[in-house]
C-alpha cells in the first residue's frame, strides 16, 4: 500500500470487499489524493448509499454516512443544510444514484446545494447479482433482461445537467489523473458538482458488455474508445465522450440563498420587536 492510501484508509477494515479488478479501487485513490491536494481532511464529510460503489468512503478514516439505498443525496442535503461549513462528497452508482435515487439526484442538481457527488457507472447492478440499471447499454443482456435490454440509457452527466448541476464531468478508470483533478475541482465548485466515471465490471457486465472479464482488457478498451469533449462539437458514435462538460460560476447556491433568507427574516422580526417596544 502506498504511504498516501496507508494515511487515509482504515487499515483494520482491509481488505475492502471489492471484486478483483474492480474500479472503485482506482476511485478510492483518485479521491483521497483530491482530498490531499486541497488539504481538506477535517473540513469534508462522505455520505454514500447502497451498492459496491457506495462502500468506497466506508475505508476511509474520515467523517462517514453510509445510508440507505437511493438515499445518499437526500442524506447529503440534510447534513449540508445543517453544517453549511462541510465540503460533502457522496459517492454512489448508477442504479442507487439514477433509479431509486433519481428523485432526490433531480432536487439536489435543480437546487444547486454545494456538494460533490461521484457516480460509478458500471452500466449493472454489481452488487445484488447483475440485474440492469438505468445506464445498461440498449440490448444488453442482464439477469433482469435475459433476451436484451430494450430501454434507452439514461447518460449520467447529460441528465445532471439537464437538471441544473453547474458542474459536470464524465472520466473513465483508464484517466485516473483527470478524474482525480476532476474531485478537487468539483469539491471547491460552489454548487451541484456531478462526476460521472465509467468503470468496470468484470465479475457482471465484463462479458457480456466488453466480451471479457481480464479488467486490463477493459480498462484499455475505455482508453482507446474515450472522446475528448469539444464545446459545439458532436462526438463519434459509439465514443464515451470524457471532460469536463459544463462549469457554470453564475448561478447561486442554495444554502447561501437559504442563510440569506434566515437573516433576512431575523433582521425582520428584530425590526419589529424593536417598534412594538418604542
Amino acid at each position: 500500500m502506498n504511504r498516501l492510501m496507508e494515511r487515509y484508509l482504515k487499515t483494520d477494515a482491509l481488505p475492502t470487499l471489492f471484486c478483483p479488478g474492480c474500479g472503485n479501487g482506482i476511485v478510492q485513490n483518485a479521491a483521497i489524493a483530491a482530498v490531499d491536494r486541497l488539504g481538506m481532511r477535517q473540513d469534508i464529510a462522505c455520505v454514500s448509499g447502497i451498492g459496491c460503489s457506495s462502500w468506497i468512503p466506508c475505508y476511509f478514516a474520515m467523517d462517514v454516512m453510509h445510508t440507505t439505498h437511493g438515499r445518499a443525496l437526500a442524506f447529503a442535503t440534510g447534513l449540508k443544510l445543517a453544517r453549511p461549513e462541510k465540503e460533502v462528497l457522496v459517492f454512489t452508482g448508477d442504479g442507487d444514484c439514477m433509479a431509486i435515487g433519481g428523485n432526490h439526484l433531480l432536487h439536489a442538481c435543480r437546487r444547486n446545494i454545494d456538494m460533490c457527488v461521484i457516480m460509478v457507472n458500471n452500466y449493472i447492478y454489481g452488487m445484488t447479482g447483475g440485474q440492469k440499471s438505468p445506464a445498461t447499454p440498449y440490448g444488453l443482456t442482464t439477469k433482469t433482461s435475459p433476451w436484451g435490454s430494450y430501454d434507452e440509457p439514461l447518460q449520467g452527466a447529460e441528465l445532471a445537467m439537464d437538471l441544473g448541476a453547474t458542474y459536470a464531468a464524465r472520466w473513465t478508470t483508464a484517466h485516473p489523473a483527470q478524474l482525480s483533478k476532476s474531485i478537487e475541482a468539483g469539491i471547491k465548485h460552489k454548487g451541484f458538482a456531478f462526476i460521472e466515471v465509467i468503470s468496470q465490471c468484470p465479475t457482471q457486465s465484463g462479458k457480456e458488455l466488453y466480451g471479457t472479464r481480464d479488467a486490463a482488457k477493459i480498462v484499455q478498451y475505455f482508453k482507446e474508445n474515450s472522446w475528448s469533449y469539444k464545446h459545439g462539437v458532436k462526438p463519434p458514435e459509439g465514443k464515451i465522450v470524457v471532460g469536463v462538460l459544463r462549469h457554470d460560476n453564475d448561478k447561486g447556491e442554495f444554502t447561501e440563498k437559504m442563510l440569506e433568507k434566515q437573516k433576512a427574516v431575523q433582521s425582520s422580526r428584530s425590526r419589529k420587536k424593536g417598534g412594538e417596544g418604542q
